[in-house]
């Protein structure tokens, strides 16, 4: 039982939903935070009152719901989360300047993100889209196996993995207890990644799309990673590679993908993301896949950025964000910082 004057400290917490996607009852929010803590839910930022941003110690939101003109009304906010993997669309500068460390959730989604890319890989190397498309249309004619474009033992299947994080890593374990030869690029997983997980290092983008007979991205969207997969990485792939990207649209240049799609460079592609969403039909590839033209019919694979989905994997997002935040104001325990390097050490308190 807590004492009155610790009792105190805990009801002065506050958490502030500027941006509150999640249904009414908010039962997952409140029953995490516990019934000691303030939990304050808005549709909409517009909506927020001066005395809500001025009294919130932690915010939880999506997207970024504060503008830099407007930070000095957060007098009290000690810590900004977003309960998502990605962060790209927070201004990480802006916070540092005010104290405010900005945290993510990595692992709400790590085993959904993981499942959903063997899917699409499943999906296009055993043909199984096109078998249900051929048999929907004649479920008698076409009551039989056929040649498929991509199909492949997957034991015998060189697979390539670009970004060895929690999803990258995940995705390697499901890809060898199907047998897969497993290699891996990523230049800041430091030596002995490889051999903890018994598959072996490509030291370029262009030696991995050339070995690999499949390549699942895995990395997160910044400078370094926009448009990534230009055309001169693709122009090194393996021919007939299969692409999967369930992780930022971005990071893939989708109109060199439909040339080397169309070239025949590339095999197929499974794509979760997408540099515009909603899909854009300005976008020769879509164009293409919508209309179901003849040359890439059952070599796409495309999903609407559903990968993380799960109804546990919404829960955590919903609640993972919350006792981040909370163990940093009650401990000062700091987890998943994505703004460390623009603190200064003057943190709020």
């Amino acid at each position: 039982m807590a004492f009155p004057d610790e009792m105190a400290m805990l009801m002065s917490i506050k958490l502030l939903w500027p941006f509150m996607r999640w249904p009414d009852d908010y039962l997952a929010e409140r029953e995490t935070a516990g019934s000691e803590v303030d939990c304050m839910f808005v549709r909409d930022p517009s909506e927020v009152t001066d005395e809500q941003w001025a009294t919130a110690d932690a915010l939880i939101s999506t997207p970024d719901p504060v503008s830099e003109g407007e930070m000095d009304k957060l007098a009290k906010c000690r810590i900004f989360v977003t309960p998502k993997v990605g962060f790209d669309n927070i201004d990480l500068k802006k916070y540092a300047a005010c104290g405010i460390p900005v945290c993510h959730v990595p692992d709400y989604g790590t085993q959904d993100v993981a499942d959903h890319a063997m899917g699409l890989l499943l999906g296009l190397m055993k043909g199984i889209n096109r078998y249900d498309n051929q048999a929907r249309k004649d479920p008698r004619g076409n009551w039989r196996a056929m040649d498929h474009p991509l199909a492949l033992r997957l034991s015998v299947a060189k697979m390539g993995i670009v970004g060895l994080g929690r999803i990258g890593t995940a995705m390697t374990l499901r890809c060898k207890a199907f047998g897969m030869d497993v290699s891996f690029f990523d230049p800041y997983k430091s030596n002995g990644s490889d051999l903890a997980l018994g598959i072996k290092r490509s030291e370029s983008l262009e030696q991995i799309f050339a070995e690999s007979d499949i390549i699942s991205l895995h990395v997160p969207l910044n400078t370094e990673t926009r448009d990534m997969i230009t055309a001169e990485v693709l122009s090194h792939a393996k021919p007939g590679l299969v692409l999967i990207n369930a992780a930022r649209g971005e990071v893939v240049d989708i109109d060199a993908l439909h040339d080397a799609m169309k070239s025949g460079q590339i095999g197929g592609a499974g794509l979760d993301v997408l540099p515009e969403e909603p899909a854009s039909l300005d976008r020769a590839l879509i164009k293409a896949w919508h209309e179901e033209q003849d040359w890439i019919r059952d070599r796409l694979l495309i999903t609407p950025h559903s990968a993380f989905y799960t109804p546990q994997s919404l829960y955590d997002m919903r609640t993972k964000g919350i006792t981040v935040a909370l163990k940093y104001l009650r401990t000062g325990r700091l987890e998943n910082c994505v703004n460390e390097a623009f603190l200064t050490g003057s943190f709020r308190k």
